[in-house]
C-alpha cells in the first residue's frame, strides 16, 4: 500500500483511507470489525470517522460509528499502528439533538472532542477536522454564492483557537478542514501563521469523475499549502459503479434506501456515468476501479476515502490502489470531462 505524507506533519497515511459512515446504519458492529480487520491486513493505516456518523444522521444512531471503531481499537490493541481521524459537526443539517444544535465555538468543540475521545476509547485523535463551516457558504452540492447579511456565525479565529488549545493539551495531534472553500481554507492558514497556531494539514471535500469542482480553486491551495485532499465520495454515492443506470435501484443500496441522496442523479449524471463505464469496460477495468484509480492518480490527493457495505465492495475498492491508468485512459478521461463538464455539483 502506497503511503503519502499527511500535510507538513510527521505522519504517513495510506493512499486508501477506510471511511466509516455506514457503520451503525447499514453495517453492524460485527461487519465493521470485519471491514477493519481486512483493511488493516491490506496495509491501510488511516480510518476516518465523525461525531455525527452514521449517515443519514439520526438521534438514535448518532455516535455509533465512533463507538464501533473504539471497541475494535480496544479489542485488537492496534491504536498506535493507526492514524484515526474524526470530525466536529457544524451548525444546521437537522442536528438539533446534538448539543442543542452544534456550533464551532470553543465550548462546543471542546465538548465534541472529549465525547469523541470517550467513544473511541483513546487519549488522542490524530486528525481532528471541522466537518463543515459555521458560516453561510457553499458546500454539500450547493450552487451560486450564498451569503446572509448580519448572520450569526462563529469566527474562524475562535474555532482555530479552540483547536490550538486541544493540540497543546495533546488531545488532538493535527487539524483538518472539510467541505471548505478556497477563502475559508486560506483564512485558516492566515490565522495560523498570524498566531503561531497549527495549520490545517488536510481538506476533506467531495471529488470524483462527476464532480471535479475541487480543481477550480482548492487544488492549488492543497498543492501550495501542503493541505492535501482527502477525497470523499470518490464513487459518487456508488453512481460511478454503474449500478444505478437505467433506473435500477439495487436492494440495500444507498440511493435505494435513502431518497435524500440525489446529488449524483439526473440525466447528465447518467450520460456521463455510462460513458465512464463504457471506457472502463473497453480497457478491461471495472467502473469502480477506473473511478478510484483516477482519484488515486491526482497529485494533490493525500488519501482516497473509500466506503463499503459489503466485503466484496471493500475488496474491489481497496484493490484500486494497485491499478495504474495508462496515458491512453487518462487522455480519454479528460476528453469525456470536456464533454461532461461538472455534471454534478
Amino acid at each position: 500500500m502506497e503511503m503519502r505524507k499527511l500535510g507538513r506533519s510527521d505522519l504517513d497515511v495510506s493512499l486508501i483511507c477506510l471511511g466509516t459512515m455506514t457503520w451503525g446504519q447499514q453495517n453492524t458492529e460485527k461487519e465493521a470489525f470485519e471491514q477493519l480487520d481486512y483493511a488493516v491486513g491490506e496495509g491501510i493505516n488511516f480510518i476516518d470517522a465523525a461525531e455525527m456518523y452514521p449517515v443519514p444522521p439520526r438521534p438514535e444512531t448518532q455516535g455509533l460509528t465512533e463507538q464501533y471503531l473504539g471497541n475494535w481499537l480496544a479489542r485488537r490493541e492496534r491504536r498506535d499502528d493507526l492514524v484515526i481521524a474524526s470530525k466536529v459537526a457544524g451548525p444546521g443539517n437537522g442536528l438539533t439533538y446534538l448539543r442543542n444544535g452544534p456550533r464551532l465555538t470553543r465550548d462546543h468543540i471542546r465538548e465534541a472532542c472529549e465525547t469523541s475521545l470517550k467513544r473511541l476509547q483513546t487519549d488522542y485523535i490524530d486528525l481532528y477536522q471541522v466537518h463543515w463551516p459555521d458560516r453561510s457558504t457553499n458546500f454539500f452540492g450547493q450552487l451560486g454564492y450564498r451569503h446572509r447579511d448580519n448572520e450569526d456565525y462563529t469566527p474562524i479565529e475562535e474555532t482555530l483557537g479552540a483547536l490550538h488549545e486541544l493540540v497543546q493539551e495533546g488531545k488532538i495531534r493535527h487539524i483538518g478542514l472539510s467541505n471548505e472553500t478556497p477563502w475559508g481554507a486560506m483564512k485558516y492558514v492566515q490565522l495560523a501563521e498570524k498566531h503561531g497556531w497549527p495549520r490545517p494539514v488536510t481538506i476533506q471535500n467531495p471529488y470524483n469523475l462527476l464532480n471535479r469542482t475541487f480543481e477550480q480553486g482548492l487544488a492549488e491551495v492543497a498543492h501550495r499549502e501542503d493541505m492535501g485532499l482527502l477525497a470523499y465520495s470518490p464513487l459518487a454515492f456508488g453512481m460511478l459503479t454503474g449500478k444505478y443506470l437505467d433506473g435500477k435501484r439495487p436492494d440495500n443500496a444507498r440511493m435505494t434506501l435513502f431518497k435524500r441522496f440525489v446529488r449524483y442523479q439526473g440525466e447528465r449524471a447518467e450520460q456521463a456515468t455510462r460513458a465512464y463505464c463504457d471506457l472502463a469496460q473497453a480497457h478491461g477495468l471495472t467502473p469502480a476501479q477506473l473511478a478510484l484509480a483516477w482519484v488515486n492518480s491526482r497529485r494533490f490527493v493525500t488519501s482516497n476515502i473509500i466506503g463499503a457495505t459489503t466485503m466484496e465492495q471493500l475488496r474491489e475498492n481497496i484493490g484500486s490502489a494497485t491499478v495504474e491508468l495508462n496515458d491512453e485512459v487518462l487522455q480519454a478521461l479528460e476528453e469525456l470531462h470536456r464533454e461532461f463538464t461538472y455534471p454534478c455539483p
